[in-house]
Order: structure tokens, then sequence, then C-alpha cells
């Protein structure tokens, strides 16, 4: 995978990766797109929530999300939008019985060190979001030149502190900084994010239950779950191994009773072994890079890349594809989602979820 050269599988326009800054592995640019309009496609109308901690949200009629056919394909349009809207939604509604039965609000707390444009505006971002919700939100923005005892000292009084549910160190740190030092020294209890060693474990075993799932692969496998897809028996492939997506997703389908396979940078073979797949997890961050050629027919595609690539056509100059090509993918696949607005809203939606999870257990509310 490492070795194979980005090609735009668009025909009307000549494109090239832009190099931009990333932010927990995905490209900063996620929530700087505008909306993708689609159009209505009677999608399933029975969803089920993900069932790897007991579920934050209410079950109280769900709304359908929209899909759409793609242009001169047969491939379902998995709409994260839509989906993604649902759940805050629901979200809203259980922050609001919470506090009027308790008077507890569920609170998040974000540690942003240095002045990165890209990592602000994820913080921002996240922001406002808590409050488009009803869940309180904390700040500690530190200059670059700290040192990682006064970035500990925020997280310590963070961990000590009532109002706090869960705790987020943005990402990318400064150079001079031990990451895993830092998002070590998030308690367990806060760390919503899903990253801490200990959920990560128990996320690998059986018979544990992580208090946290990372938010990203957690989103694709929601969206398998709302959109009706079955994962169980089915054989899964997923592209690319980080800590971050792919080695969390993989965990996940397999929990799900899938057959997985994990096909990475060193894996011989991996259009034909990609081929083999009905359900595809892409996070690799090479654009276009699974062409129709390594898609099954009647796969379904999980596309986790957002690339930026140079486009004279576009007012910006650049378009969002994703991991997967796109136009030859909805020729052939039964569903598969959009770039932008497939995974990317979901990322935002899983975390307020699990900042509300980690409230509800705090004062075992049900």
């Amino acid at each position: 995978m490492a070795s194979m050269m980005f090609t735009d599988c668009s025909p009307s326009t000549t494109a090239r990766l832009l190099p931009l800054g990333r932010s927990y592995g995905v490209l900063c640019l996620r929530r700087l797109v505008g909306p993708l309009h689609m159009g209505p496609l009677n999608p399933p109308s029975s969803f089920r929530i993900l069932s790897v901690h007991s579920s934050s949200i209410s079950s109280a009629s769900p709304v359908v999300p929209t899909a759409a056919m793609a242009t001169e394909a047969s491939a379902k349009v998995i709409d994260g939008k839509s989906v993604a809207k649902q759940i805050r939604d629901e979200i809203t509604a259980e922050v609001s019985r919470m506090k009027e039965a308790i008077g507890v609000t569920p609170g998040l707390a974000v540690i942003l060190v240095g002045d990165r444009k890209d990592s602000a505006t994820y913080v921002r971002n996240k922001k406002t979001a808590c409050d488009s919700v009803g869940i309180n939100s904390f700040e500690a923005h530190l200059p670059e030149d700290s040192s990682e005892g006064e970035v500990l000292k925020f997280i310590s009084g963070f961990n000590d502190d009532p109002a706090v549910h869960g705790i987020l160190v943005q990402l990318p740190l400064p150079s001079h900084m031990n990451e895993q030092k830092i998002l070590n020294a998030v308690r367990i209890e806060k760390d919503v994010d899903g990253f801490h060693p200990l959920n990560i474990g128990r996320l690998a075993m059986r018979g544990r239950e992580p208090l946290f799932v990372p938010c990203t692969p957690k989103g694709c496998i929601e969206l398998l779950h709302r959109y009706g897809i079955s994962i169980k028996g089915k054989s899964a492939v997923v592209i690319g191994r980080s800590n971050i997506v792919g080695m969390p997703a993989a965990l996940l389908l397999q929990r799900e009773d899938a057959t997985v396979t994990v096909v990475h940078s060193r894996t011989k073979n991996p259009e034909e072994i990609t081929r083999q797949a009905d359900i595809i997890i892409s996070a690799v961050g090479q654009p276009n890079m699974v062409r129709g050629s390594w898609i099954k027919p009647g796969a379904v595609i999980i596309d986790v890349g957002i690339n930026p690539v140079e486009d004279a056509k576009s007012p910006r100059g650049y378009r969002l594809v994703g991991d997967v090509c796109y136009e030859e993918a909805c020729k052939i696949a039964s569903a598969v989602t959009p770039v932008p607005g497939g995974v990317g809203p979901m990322t935002i939606a899983m975390l307020l979820s699990n900042t509300l999870s980690s409230a509800k257990r705090t004062q075992n509310f049900k």
C-alpha cells in the first residue's frame, strides 16, 4: 500500500494530493467543509445502538436517516450527517432528562497545547457540539512551549473535578512532549477518547467491556447498525492499522462476530484480499487508493479517509476525496459512505455519547 501512487479516479479533473495538517489521524479539513446535499431513498427503518457498552442514548422514535442513489450507480449512500443528527437529538433529550431528574449536567474538558489552527478549529467545533446538546464544556489552552508538568497539572485538576466527566487531550502535542505519558495520565473513567491502554485491552478481550470505545471506529460500527447492515458471520477487511482507527475498528468487527483481516503497508496482494470482503473499512489517508477492482460486488464500504486534492474547478482550489474511489465504488458496492458527509460527522457525535455515558455511570443514572 505504501508504494502505491495516487491516481485521480474522476475523469473530469486533474488532481494532486495537498499536504495539510492532521489531527487525531484525520485531516483537519473535516470540520470545515459544507453540507452534502442528498435526496431520499427509503433506508432501513429499524435501528439499534452500538452494544459494546451500555448505551447512553434513548431508544425513543428514531429519526430515519436519508440516503441517495449515486449517479449512474446502484449503491446506497450511507448518510453519516443524518445519523449523527439523530444521535445528537437523542443525546440532547437524555442530557435534559438527567439534569431535570438529578440536577447533574455532563461536562467535557479539552486540553489544547500550542497554536495550531487545525487543532484550534477542532476544539472550537467540539465546544459548539457540546453547547448544541446541553453538555458543559471546559477548556485549558496552554502555550506551545509549556512543559509536560504543566499539562499534567491540568489533567490532574480535571481528573479530580466532579463536574468534568470526560477529558480529551487534543493531538498532536508539541514534539518535546511524551504523548503516551500525557494520555495515560487521564483517568480511565474519564477517557472519553477511548485511547487508554486499559480501555483498548478490555476491547481486545472476550468477556471484558471497555468503559469507552474510540470515537471514529465506534461511529463506523454505529453506521452499519443504524442502516441495518448485518456484520455477524461476514468477511470484513480493515485497511490500515493505526491505534486510533484501524486497530480498534478490527477489534469491534471481531466483537460483532465478523471474520476480520487487517490490510496494511506490508500486506502482499492487498487488492486480492480486499476483494474477498463483504465489509470494507478503509482508514489509511491515501486518496482513491481502493479502486473498483478491489471491491466485491455487493460489498459495504465505510470510508474513513478524508484527503484534500487540488482542483482548479473548485472555488476553494481543492476538493475532498476518501481512500476509496467513490465513482467506481458506487457502481459495484451495495452501500458506501460519501466523503465528506459519511464517517466524519459521526466522530464528534460519538464523543458526545461517550461523555454522556461517563456522566450517567458516575451518577449511577439509568
